[in-house]
């Protein structure tokens, strides 16, 4: 499902130039380095300003407390992501809210939403690579865009995102790393202080919007790394989008497709199938790894036992029938007309 060696090597020359650099300079944390990292990344997602934080749950975290949010506000997240989205939101101490995902594609319903007046935020997770348009609510949204790396255009709507780099992104760093990205200025430097302890100044640690201040940043290695990848971006979104086009030329017509914007990232290619286990199976018998995204819709996540949610009908039906079929840069088109062939004619 992911190669990150076979990545590296696709850029290794300049990743371990600009890591020699790096450990050769003694600036580990902050520098040079970093600000180019931010202000490039910045750029590639389509915002103004970054500040990075050192993991995509991080960067969800540090978005949610530029906005103000804490405890007793509610905040909507989709049933169909990571456990990260509701994750932070509780880290917060806000109340992670569970919305139902659209008929059509596991993105949060827009129709649906359960706004109250409580309602802080929304997450619009951009799953998959999909843009999910959220526009015209009356609260502010933080658009999740670990998995749209590439897109074009990059998804917005205009409020504040946050991005993984988590090594199997199409993205990734060599390690753990995140950036929070805004178009305000005003916005990026209370990021710059609650990133760095709330410091103002050497030895003065200040709340920002009403919170305390930590440590999260991206150190230079990371950031050396992703800058040498971020040349080679363009070129694995072109291989993704060409392994995606063979898959829905080739793919059984048992398999459902889901439908693709045409700005789609492809960070995964997810399907649709009945009994996901024996088709798992069988790929796995010809030597094909797959995977599950997500086994279950979050309101069903233990850890969430106790906050308010909706019946998540859609997103359990999903969960069911999910399954990844690997698309990344390292996958040959021989290799996706393998797989479909593979699948066969019928279900096991």
């Amino acid at each position: 499902m992911a190669d990150p060696a076979g990545r590296h090597q696709r850029v290794a020359a300049k990743v371990e130039a600009g890591v020699l650099e790096v450990l050769r300079s003694g600036r580990y944390v902050g520098g040079p380095v970093v600000d180019e990292a931010r202000r490039r990344l910045a750029a590639e997602f389509g915002w103004a300003y970054g500040a990075t934080t050192n993991s995509g749950t991080d960067a969800l975290i540090y978005a949610l407390l530029a906005l103000g949010v804490g405890p007793g506000d509610e905040v909507i997240v989709p049933a169909v992501t990571f456990f990260a989205t509701a994750g932070a939101v509780a880290r917060v101490g806000a109340v992670p809210v569970v919305a139902d995902v659209r008929e059509d594609l596991p993105l949060i319903d827009a129709s649906r939403l359960p706004l109250r007046a409580r309602t802080k935020a929304v997450i619009a997770v951009h799953l998959f690579g999909e843009p999910c348009p959220l526009p015209g609510l009356p609260v502010p949204v933080v658009d999740d865009l670990a998995q749209t790396a590439g897109a074009t255009p990059a998804p917005k709507n205009g409020t504040i995102g946050a991005v993984s780099f988590y090594p199997t992104k199409t993205l990734g760093a060599a390690g753990d790393a995140g950036i929070v990205l805004t178009d305000d200025p005003e916005t990026e430097q209370a990021l710059l202080r609650l990133t760095h302890h709330g410091m103002p100044s050497p030895y003065v640690h200040e709340r920002v919007r009403g919170a305390v201040g930590a440590n999260s940043r991206m150190d230079a290695i990371q950031a050396a790394v992703l800058l040498a990848h971020l040349d080679d971006l363009p070129a694995r979104v072109v291989t993704r989008r060409a392994n995606a086009a063979r898959y829905d030329a080739q793919l059984p017509a048992w398999v459902r497709r889901l439908p693709r914007h045409a700005s789609h990232a492809v960070h995964q290619y997810v399907v649709r199938v009945p009994a996901r286990d024996g088709v798992r199976q069988r790929l796995a018998a010809a030597g094909v790894e797959c995977a599950y995204f997500y086994p279950a819709s979050l309101a069903a996540q233990p850890a969430l036992v106790g906050f308010p949610h909706d019946p998540t009908p859609r997103a359990d039906t999903f969960c069911t029938e999910a399954l990844a079929l690997p698309v990344h840069e390292g996958v040959s088109l021989d290799e996706v007309s393998y797989i479909c062939a593979q699948l066969g004619a019928a279900p096991p």
